[in-house]
């Protein structure tokens, strides 16, 4: 009984250091670009990173003040309608996550391509195109995930054949049928997106390894060279999505682990709950720290 508390204190205890940190990062990064896209010439790349930033922030809310309270051990403080609104929050929020990167890496792409090149052409009015883009990611996961409002009940309803839950909400059971074609939608939604994400962030470290070549002919040849901002900015995101791609396919590696395993793994479900929150938590202090070369491109932009 004792461990069980000192792990439930130990459990609210980072879960809330994390959503805090977070939540306070991602507010920082979100204020900071809404000031930088209102005040200045519209850049879609600020408006794709106000988005990223808006997401996690829901991210945060709806999966890390949650847990924190129940860690508490107060089970039943959510309603059938908190239950709702917090866990289809989370679910849609996470597909924006990844819908959202993706995108970023292929206006990105785009930014680095030279003048002449066709896409250049892409860029223009391509503010209102990101706008149609993000429009589109919210039905988008907002559908995939509406199953979830029908399945989801209170820890303290009386309903019968519950099955799955999480710490403060079930998942009441539902057909074979309906759960493999949400999860196929799923599992075909995380595959295009990351497949573009994977097409792009390959392109630019094609163009980051020429420019590369570039520079070592300069330097053999004694001349100087300025390194672009758009190439130091493409280096800022492919960090962004080297770490994207970490938290999402160990939590998925450690998903099939808990479905397959026998026993009742609560140290690995704990560790995949704060899987969830990882990119969330540490993207904005990416951000943050390489603002200064993200921010000198923009303005040359």
């Amino acid at each position: 009984m004792k461990l069980e508390m000192v792990l439930n204190i130990s459990e609210m205890t980072i879960f809330l250091l994390l959503t805090g940190l977070g939540t306070v990062a991602n507010t920082s990064v979100f204020v900071n670009y809404i000031c930088t896209f209102v005040g200045s010439r519209k850049k879609s790349i600020h408006l794709i990173l106000i988005h990223l930033a808006f997401t996690n922030i829901i991210l945060l809310f709806s999966k890390g003040m949650p847990t924190t309270i129940a860690a508490l051990g107060l089970r039943h403080f959510l309603g059938d309608v908190g239950c709702h609104i917090i866990v289809y929050l989370e679910r849609v929020a996470r597909g924006l996550s990844i819908c959202t990167s993706s995108l970023l890496t292929v206006v990105q792409a785009i930014i680095m391509n030279p003048r002449a090149s066709w896409w250049w052409r892409l860029r223009l009015h391509s503010t209102g195109r990101v706008l149609l883009s993000l429009f589109f990611f919210w039905i988008l996961n907002s559908l995939i995930s509406i199953n979830l409002l029908h399945s989801i009940r209170n820890r303290g309803t009386s309903t019968l054949q519950l099955s799955k839950n999480n710490e403060y909400c079930y998942f009441k059971k539902e057909s074979q049928k309906i759960n493999s074609m949400f999860l196929t939608f799923m599992v075909l939604r995380d595959a295009v997106f990351q497949g573009i994400m994977g097409g792009a962030s390959g392109y630019m470290v094609f163009l980051l390894h020429k420019h590369h070549q570039h520079v070592l002919y300069l330097q053999n040849s004694k001349l100087l060279y300025r390194t672009p901002p758009e190439l130091r900015a493409a280096q800022s995101v492919l960090l962004l999505m080297l770490c994207f791609l970490f938290f999402y396919w160990t939590d998925c590696f450690v998903s099939l682990y808990l479905s397959f395993s026998l026993k009742n793994d609560s140290l690995t479900m704990h560790f995949q709950e704060f899987l969830t929150l990882g990119y969330a938590v540490l993207s904005p202090f990416m951000l943050i720290h390489r603002d200064g070369h993200l921010a000198e491109c923009w303005h040359a932009q």
